[in-house]
């Protein structure tokens, strides 16, 4: 055999070779490659806990956030949401021990829950509460934390928040106020928070939380009214009490965080019957990547039950329970 064909032989080995390993088809001369599509498997969603899963405002014992970013670690969560109102300490120095202990561990710092109430007449307590919420955004820039959960506020005109969810969320406006005055209230609170949310790359997100938040309705209101990338919605599985999934479905769009409920031993004021993997698709529909968060709100002992709400997630949100 001659060199020159040798050489056209093996030639024509090594391309083979090389079409092969790139998934392509070996065909005549004449002909192209056809390279086998194959489309990438759609990752599961993070799965992290609230440290209010842990501390629940009594078990004392529960309250450090490292004991709970410890606990999380050993449970085998991929991240924490640290609760604003846990934290004893705020100095910097505290921000970067909970951070460093996190990273130890392997976990993201993914949310930072945040309490504050702009629906009041009075200017003076709307400004107060917008420099809280500055504050919290700086806490969570400290902490490398990309988004706080955020608040309409409520009317207070509730005897108590008992009294709150004796009546499912609702409470009358303030005498000689309408719902209309609390939107405005509420949207000029977060105009002024967009400069802060802004620089510090920190996205807040309104949740269906309790007051003019309550329902889809009241938080697209102001969503859309911002119609600003600083400011996008929570979805918290437990707080919609009447068209869950539809309400669900109409928030998902905006979420940059979910919130999912677990009632294990019965729920302290209600108890939901959450349908996870019907969940799971919803948020698929609407491509949502981001993380969902565990928020524990049963009787059962935390040791039992918070493994138990892991696993149901992770079964239906795609990773293993």
């Amino acid at each position: 055999m001659s060199s020159s064909r040798r050489e056209f032989i093996a030639g024509s080995l090594a391309s083979a070779a090389v079409m092969a390993a790139q998934g392509g088809v070996v065909t005549a001369a004449d002909e192209k490659p056809v390279v086998a599509e194959s489309k990438p498997e759609r990752r599961p969603n993070r799965i992290g806990v609230s440290t209010y899963s842990y501390w629940r405002f009594r078990n004392a014992e529960l309250r450090p956030i490292e004991k709970c970013i410890d606990l999380a670690a050993e449970t085998g969560f991929d991240g924490v949401e640290i609760l604003h109102r846990q934290m004893t300490d705020t100095s910097n120095a505290a921000c970067q021990r909970i951070k460093q202990r996190a990273f130890s561990h392997g976990l993201d710092l993914m949310g930072f829950s945040t309490h504050q109430g702009f629906v009041t007449p009075k200017e003076e307590v709307r400004k107060k509460n917008v420099e809280h919420t500055e504050e919290c955004i700086e806490l969570a820039y400290r902490l490398g934390i990309p988004t706080i959960r955020v608040n309409t506020g409520t009317w207070g005109t509730s005897k108590s928040f008992d009294d709150l969810m004796a009546n499912k969320g609702f409470e009358p406006t303030l005498p000689g106020f309408t719902e209309d005055d609390g939107f405005g209230w509420v949207i000029d609170s977060y105009e002024k928070l967009l400069k802060k949310a802004e620089e510090c790359g920190v996205v807040m997100g309104l949740e269906n939380h309790w007051g003019l938040g309550r329902t889809a309705r009241g938080v697209l209101r102001v969503v859309e009214a911002i119609d600003s990338p600083w400011l996008q919605t929570t979805l918290d599985t437990g707080n919609f009490l009447e068209d869950q999934y539809e309400q669900m479905d109409a928030i998902a769009p905006h979420a940059v965080l979910v919130q999912a409920k677990t009632y294990h031993g019965g729920g302290t004021w209600y108890t939901l019957d959450i349908d996870y993997d019907r969940v799971a698709k919803l948020l698929a529909e609407h491509d949502y990547r981001g993380y969902v968060s565990l928020e524990f709100e049963g009787e059962e002992d935390y040791r039992t039950a918070i493994p138990k709400s892991l696993a149901t997630l992770r079964k239906a949100f795609g990773g293993n329970a």
